[in-house]
C-alpha cells in the first residue's frame, strides 16, 4: 500500500486498511456523492492523511454522479444527469473480471492520488468503459440506481471488483472497512481464500450508518446468487453463514455477522442498533465511535482565528462577512437580497421526510407570524437534494420553493454540493436539525456548522445529545415520545420549536449580543474539541481495527 501513499505513515496507525464506501464527499469538483454518508466518508479520508494513517479509500467512479439539481420552466425542482470528466484521475491502466448476473464485466481502476486534495488515497471503480456492452457500462452511471438489479450489480463491483483491484494492484490491507453494507461482496470474495468464515472476520469491521429501512438493504436470497453476489458461494452455503432458511437477506445482517467488530455513528444510535439487531445471533459487538467532520475543510480560517484570539468584534465581524457571502449566492439564485444584520435561519441537509424539511411551518400562520415580523425579523433559507425518485421528498422540497415564491425573506436554493454546503454552514446563523428522535443516526452537518459560528437548534437525536448544553452551546427542542404517532410528534416539536425561536433565539439575538457571542464561542469549541475527525479516526484504530 505504501506505492501508494505519499505521506509519512505514523506508526500509531501502520495497521494496512481498506476503507470501502459506495460515496464520498471530497472535493466540489468529484461528485461523487449523494448526502451524510459521503460527508463523513470524505471527512474520514481527509483526517486519515492528516494524521498519517496507513489506509486507502475503495469507492466507485459515478459517472453520472448522484444528479444535477436544477430549475424547470416554473421554478420546480428538476433532476438532470450530466456526463462527468475527471482529468486528474490517474489510469492505473489495468482492469479486472467481475461475473455480473452470468456476464463478465471489466472493472477499471483510477486513482485519486493523496496530493490532489490532501486525503488518504482512493481507488475508484469504472464500469464505463469501452470494453464493455452498453447494459455493463451503465452499472457505474448513477449512484443509487432505483432499479434493484442495477443497485446489486454496483454492490457486486464495490465489493468483488474492489477486492480483486486491491489484489492485482498487490495491495494487502490487513483490515477491510465496509462503510455501510453496500460492500458487503468483499466478504464473500476473500473467503475464497480465508476458507473459513472465523478466519475472515479477523480482517473485517463494519459501520452501520441508519436505523432507516432504506439504509438496510433487503433483496431475494435467489435474486443475489443468480446476480453473483456472493461471489462462488452456494445458497446452502449462505444459509449456514446467515444461520436462517429465509428466502430474504439483509446486507447489515450479513455485515454483522461477518464482522470481527462493529459500531453505530453516535451513542444514541448505538443504541437503538443493538436493540434493533438484537434477534440476529454469533453477529459482532456493535461499539459506538461518533461521527466527526474535518476541521481544516470545513472551518473557516478566520472565524478560527477570532476564536483563538478572544476577539468577539472580529468574531462578529467575520460572521457577517461571511454571510454577505452566502447572501450573494441567494440573490444570484432567486433574486432576494438578505442583510447581515437579520438572523438567519439555515435548514440544508438531505431531504427526507423524517428529517421534516417542512416542520418549520407545520402550524403556517404562526409560521407567516414568524417571517412577517417587522421588529426582530428572520431570514430564512432551505437547501438539500432529494433522492431523484422519491416523490414524496420531491414534492415537500416543491411546496416549500412555491411558499417562498411570495415572501422576500424566505429562499430555497438548489445545488446541495460541498461548496454550497460550506456557503451555508458559514452564513447560518441558526442551524437548524429537525428529525424525528430515534431516526437519525448522527447528523454530522451540525458538526461542521458549529466550527463556523452557527448555532444548532435541534431535536435530541444523533450526535447532539452528546454535545448539547440548551442555552449555552446551543438551542435544544425537548424530547418527546418516539412511540407517538408521527402527526403528534409534529404538532409538539413543532409548538416547542416556535416557543424557542419566539421566546429565547430571536430576543437572544437582537437585544443580548453578549450572550450570543458565548454561546457561539461555546458551540465552536465544544465541536471542535470532541467532533473533529481527528478524533474518529484515531477511535477506529485503536477501537477497531487494531482490537483483538
Amino acid at each position: 500500500m505504501s506505492n501508494f501513499i505519499s505521506y509519512n505513515i505514523n506508526e500509531k496507525y501502520a495497521t494496512s486498511v481498506a476503507y470501502f464506501s459506495m460515496e464520498f464527499a471530497i472535493h466540489q469538483a468529484l461528485k461523487l456523492y449523494g448526502g451524510g454518508l459521503g460527508f463523513l466518508a470524505g471527512s474520514h479520508m481527509r483526517s486519515a492523511y492528516d494524521l498519517g494513517q496507513n489506509m486507502i479509500g475503495v469507492g466507485i467512479l459515478w459517472s453520472y454522479g448522484y444528479y444535477d439539481q436544477a430549475r424547470d420552466k416554473d421554478r420546480n425542482l428538476k433532476i438532470e444527469f450530466r456526463r462527468k470528466k475527471y482529468y486528474f484521475l490517474k489510469d492505473l491502466e489495468i482492469s479486472v473480471d467481475v461475473v455480473i448476473n452470468s456476464k463478465i464485466v471489466k472493472v477499471k481502476p483510477f486513482l485519486l492520488e493523496s496530493e490532489i486534495f490532501n486525503t488518504a488515497p482512493v481507488i475508484l471503480l469504472s464500469t464505463d468503459i469501452e470494453d464493455n456492452d452498453y447494459l455493463s457500462r451503465t452499472i457505474t452511471h448513477r449512484l443509487y440506481d432505483a432499479d434493484e438489479e442495477t443497485r446489486i450489480a454496483q454492490e457486486i463491483v464495490l465489493g468483488i471488483g474492489g477486492a480483486k483491484v486491491l489484489e492485482a494492484l498487490h495491495i494487502k490491507p490487513k483490515i477491510y472497512h465496509i462503510n455501510e453494507g453496500h460492500a458487503l461482496p468483499v466478504v464473500f470474495e476473500l473467503y475464497k481464500k480465508c476458507k473459513t468464515f472465523d478466519a475472515l472476520q479477523q480482517k473485517i469491521v463494519f459501520t452501520t450508518h441508519t436505523p432507516e429501512a432504506a439504509g438496510n438493504e433487503e433483496h431475494r436470497t435467489a435474486l443475489l446468487h443468480k446476480m453473483g453476489f456472493f461471489a462462488e458461494l452456494s445458497i446452502d452455503e449462505i444459509q449456514q453463514f446467515t444461520e436462517s432458511k429465509g428466502d430474504i437477506f439483509n446486507l447489515t445482517i450479513g455485515a454483522l455477522k461477518a464482522a470481527k467488530i462493529s459500531n453505530g455513528v453516535s451513542l444514541i444510535h448505538t443504541k437503538i442498533a443493538n436493540k434493533m439487531w438484537s434477534h440476529v445471533q454469533n453477529r459482532s459487538e456493535i461499539i459506538h465511535i461518533t461521527n466527526a467532520q474535518n476541521r481544516r475543510y470545513w472551518a473557516d480560517k478566520g472565524v478560527l482565528t477570532a476564536l483563538d484570539e478572544h476577539e468577539d468584534y472580529e468574531l462578529e465581524a467575520r460572521k457577517k462577512h461571511l454571510k454577505r457571502v452566502l447572501f450573494d449566492e441567494v440573490a444570484n439564485q432567486t433574486g432576494k437580497m438578505f442583510d447581515p444584520n437579520i438572523l438567519t435561519i439555515v435548514w440544508a441537509r438531505r431531504f427526507a421526510e423524517y428529517k421534516r424539511p417542512g416542520l418549520l411551518k407545520y402550524d403556517f400562520e404562526k409560521f407567516l407570524e414568524l417571517v412577517n415580523r417587522e421588529d426582530m425579523p428572520v431570514q430564512i433559507i432551505w437547501a438539500g437534494k432529494p433522492y431523484p425518485f422519491d416523490t414524496g421528498a420531491i414534492t415537500i422540497f416543491n411546496e416549500i420553493n412555491y411558499i417562498s415564491s411570495n415572501l422576500k425573506n424566505v429562499a430555497v436554493l438548489i445545488g446541495y454540493e460541498l461548496n454550497l454546503s460550506l456557503m451555508l454552514k458559514k452564513g447560518a446563523d441558526i442551524w437548524l436539525n429537525t428529525p424525528r428522535i430515534t431516526k437519525e443516526a448522527s447528523g454530522t452537518s451540525g458538526m461542521s456548522a458549529a466550527m463556523n459560528g452557527a448555532i444548532n437548534l435541534s431535536t435530541l437525536d444523533g450526535w447532539h445529545p452528546e454535545f448539547e448544553k440548551n442555552s449555552v452551546n446551543c438551542f435544544t427542542i425537548p424530547a418527546v415520545d418516539p412511540n407517538l404517532a408521527n402527526e403528534e410528534q409534529d404538532i409538539i416539536d413543532n409548538k416547542n420549536l416556535m416557543d424557542i425561536l419566539f421566546n429565547e433565539v430571536i430576543p437572544m439575538y437582537y437585544s443580548n449580543s453578549e450572550k450570543w457571542v458565548n454561546i457561539m464561542k461555546n458551540s465552536m469549541t465544544d465541536t471542535i474539541n470532541a467532533f473533529d475527525s481527528g478524533r474518529m479516526v484515531h477511535e477506529y484504530y485503536s477501537n477497531m481495527y487494531d482490537a483483538k
